[in-house]
């Protein structure tokens, strides 16, 4: 098969399982076993070793997990890789494995697919310089569906652990943080970990700080989702820890992804720490630690939310959708002598330059404990941070289809017509500063918000996000761009313009 079909940005990702109608199996044994002889030889040029390559593994809780992992983890050996099987780990924690004293790996891979459906699954892939780029996981794939081999004589498979460590990281953080040994004794927190691998977050690093768990849900690693997709940004899954946070009067609720990489919230009121919200939180604290920092978000957060960080003092730097577009701007911009403490998507993907710039759901989270720990000390509340965060009276997203096969140069011609259509538009100002798709601002008398039109990153979509500040304000910016987008025969725009009728 051709292997780079499996690539997807900077990860490898296909179908692991059957059980899905019209969804074969594409990762095969033989497409792992490849896959770990091209790790291996990539990883051999990384390093210019020809022996003692250490690699670490980890995995999710998908059904398919153990399986895929018996079979990387023995094309790498016989590549002359020593491997050391985690079992059970979170994705930041496999990064973390190539950084922490006592274990420094050359590589680490994790076996993961995030939020998407059981049957699927893939593999990320971490140095200490962080996760692989998109052209190191194309050199990857190029060795896999070549002949290439090490030369190396085969290595050592052992089995070891890491999230007791990892946890005890993020634990000592928060004592550190607030100089006391149990600094959250006397607070209700409840994990939702949706049967993924964040589980160890309850037991090992917010019990042995005291705080009460009671009330968690689905801490238990289960790889069918019996209970919902862990996914912070699904609403059935945010709708169960909202009422886990209400069922026990948690100070707290905390939602993780599949591999952890992702997290969200629900405040005490009930009120859910997601999206803008999460992205407002971590400024309002970075801020204070950091002055003027820049905070680097994706192309669809709010006005409101860059009103709130430049009334903190703070610069907000809208980049493109894709958390390593985030990050590797944030790096860019650090680089040139411009600080920026903060990387963030609004699907929850964040990352901080203290922590070396590692998407971390779980690190995400214990900030948060540091501040709801040190609030109660002086006397504020986590809700007090983004009093001030003035939030959209509607938003709405709208995934409007190409029927195109070619479908990128057909959607790149609908924004560039929209754009040049906008320029000219009564009441319409295009935004400054946009680095992705068209964004578009819209004053009180044509809907009061803005709209944003891009390309999806991968699919043959054009996702149109549509906010306003004005009850009924959405409806009326979905009829200024029914008529307009209407008119392009191979884009599905069925829904927008049943919206605005």
């Amino acid at each position: 098969m051709d292997y780079m079909k499996l690539q997807n940005g900077s990860d490898i990702r296909g179908v692991a399982l059957d059980g899905i109608e019209g969804q074969r199996v594409n990762l095969t044994e033989q497409a792992c076993r490849d896959i770990g002889r091209g790790f291996a030889m990539w990883l051999k040029n990384k390093t210019g070793k020809d022996a003692g390559i250490r690699v670490a593994v980890g995995r999710d809780s998908r059904l398919s997990g153990p399986t895929l992992c018996g079979w990387i983890c023995d094309a790498m050996v016989n590549q002359g890789l020593d491997v050391t099987d985690f079992g059970m780990a979170s994705t930041p924690a496999m990064f973390m494995a190539t950084v922490t004293d006592g274990y420094k790996y050359d590589g680490t891979v994790m076996i993961t697919a995030s939020h998407l459906p059981f049957n699927r699954n893939g593999f990320k892939f971490f140095t200490a310089e962080g996760g692989l780029e998109k052209g190191d996981i194309k050199q990857i794939l190029t060795y896999a569906g070549s002949d290439a081999a090490t030369g190396m004589k085969p290595g050592a498979l052992t089995q070891g652990a890491f999230m007791d460590t990892y946890a005890k990281i993020l634990a000592d953080k928060i004592r550190t943080a607030t100089g006391l040994e149990k600094p959250l004794d006397g607070f209700r927190i409840v994990v939702d970990a949706g049967n993924g691998a964040g589980g160890f977050y309850a037991e090992k690093v917010l019990q042995p700080l005291g705080a009460n768990t009671e009330g968690s849900r689905y801490l238990d690693p289960d790889g069918s989702f019996p209970n919902h997709i862990p996914n912070p940004e699904d609403k059935t899954a945010m709708h169960s820890i909202m009422e886990a946070v209400a069922e026990t009067k948690a100070d707290l609720g905390i939602i993780f992804d599949t591999d952890v990489d992702r997290a969200g919230a629900v405040l005490s009121d009930g009120s859910e720490l997601n999206r803008n919200r999460i992205i407002a939180m971590l400024a309002a604290i970075l801020l204070r630690e950091h002055p003027g920092t820049t905070i680097v978000t994706d192309s669809i957060t709010s006005t409101g939310l860059a009103k709130f960080i430049e009334a903190k003092g703070g610069v907000h730097h809208r980049f493109k959708r894709g958390y390593r577009n985030v990050i590797n701007e944030s790096i860019r911009l650090n680089n040139n002598g411009q600080d920026s403490q903060l990387a963030i998507e609004t699907s929850g993907h964040g990352a901080l330059k203290e922590n070396y710039f590692l998407d971390d759901g779980a690190y995400l989270v214990t900030k948060l404990l540091i501040e709801l720990a040190r609030g109660k000390k002086e006397g504020y509340s986590l809700e007090s941070l983004i009093a001030q965060l003035e939030e959209p009276a509607e938003s709405l997203e709208f995934r409007m289809n190409i029927l195109e096969e070619d479908f990128k140069p057909y959607g790149q011609t609908v924004i560039d017509e929209l754009t040049a259509y906008a320029a000219n538009q009564s009441g319409w100002e295009l935004a400054p500063n946009n680095f992705e798709g068209v964004r578009v601002n819209l004053d009180e008398a044509h809907g009061n918000g803005w709209f944003l039109l891009r390309l999806s990153l991968h699919d043959p979509l054009l996702p149109l996000n549509i906010e306003s500040n004005t009850v009924g304000g959405a409806k009326i910016i979905a009829q200024e761009l029914a008529g307009f987008l209407g008119k392009y025969t191979k884009l599905d725009a069925e829904a927008l313009i049943a919206f605005a009728e």
